[in-house]
């Protein structure tokens, strides 16, 4: 039996994940009470194989139940359990727009303020991330784009050993929540102050020739490459099959977006890897600063 567990933050879009995980045919249960993991384990190991991938929500909607969280995961370890955690998160301020947006109370908060109650659970679920194997954060994300990603994560195809976002953005508007390893490029000439550049992104082949001709950029991509290839075998080995590689500039329109459709090309040649590449910020518009 595969199992996935899937937790995070409330209002970070749970219902949505374990909707997206029953269309890829998991057997989904929705605020599974941790102490009942062992006993519901041991009823699909009767199942003859009946049913063969399983996913369970467990948050913090638990109360105290939700404490013995760590103590079902012992369990899992301790008869070698094949299973996940897949955590979902987003950032302070999306969260509270969709408690408000939804007229619900946050669980932690319920006659108090929404951002104390998300300061307590982020707190309570520290460390349980970091027991994640996925964690996806879904601040830009429509249900859509979540369907699509639980699909990248969790589909049939294994034919890959990991899974390699390489995702540009705009330190101006924050560091991805989910990024693994974050490289700042501000560093390199910046097409913002060539007039005739500043309104094109990194796709566009100007800005492109403008960015990957500096001697500089040459020589990180280089050594970037060298360092990714290093690393990644070593994530694989430990068990890591997503990882999400942040590309930053100021605004997350040109340098950013040109070097991360680089780096991509450049690791889709490996088969072991599924690549894909993203622009969290190209769509904004606003003056760029240093």
């Amino acid at each position: 039996m595969k199992l996935v567990i899937v937790t995070g933050l409330s209002g970070a879009g749970k219902t949505q994940a374990i909707r997206a995980l029953e269309d890829l045919g998991y057997f989904c249960v929705d605020n599974m009470p941790p102490n009942l993991i062992s006993r519901f384990a041991e009823l699909f190991d009767d199942a003859d194989d009946e049913v063969q991938k399983v996913a369970l929500v467990m948050d913090i909607r638990g109360g105290r139940f939700f404490e013995r969280v760590f103590e079902a995961l012992t369990f899992l370890d301790a008869h070698d359990y094949d299973y996940e955690i897949l955590f979902l998160e987003a950032s302070d301020e999306i969260l509270i727009k969709r408690f408000k947006e939804t007229r619900r109370h946050h669980p932690l908060a319920p006659q108090g303020r929404i951002p104390e109650g998300i300061f307590e659970e982020r707190k309570r679920l520290e460390d349980l991330r970091g027991r994640a194997s996925k964690i996806i954060d879904t601040s830009d994300l429509n249900v859509h784009q979540l369907k699509e990603k639980i699909r990248e994560l969790f589909g049939s195809d294994k034919r890959y050993k990991l899974m390699v976002t390489v995702m540009s953005f705009g330190f101006k508007y924050g560091i991805p929540l989910d990024a693994d390893l974050v490289m700042d490029v501000r560093f390199l000439p910046n097409p913002h102050y060539v007039e005739h550049l500043r309104n094109f992104t990194g796709h566009d082949e100007q800005v492109k020739e403008y960015v990957l001709s500096s001697s500089a950029t040459k020589a990180f991509l280089e050594k970037f490459h060298e360092m990714l290839t290093f690393l990644l075998p070593y994530y694989v080995n430990e068990g890591k099959s997503q990882l999400v590689v942040a590309v930053g500039c100021t605004g997350g329109q040109h340098r950013s977006v040109a070097l991360a459709n680089e780096i991509g090309s450049r690791l889709v040649k490996n088969r072991d890897y599924y690549v894909s590449v993203k622009h969290r910020d190209i769509l904004r518009r606003s003056g760029e600063t240093v």
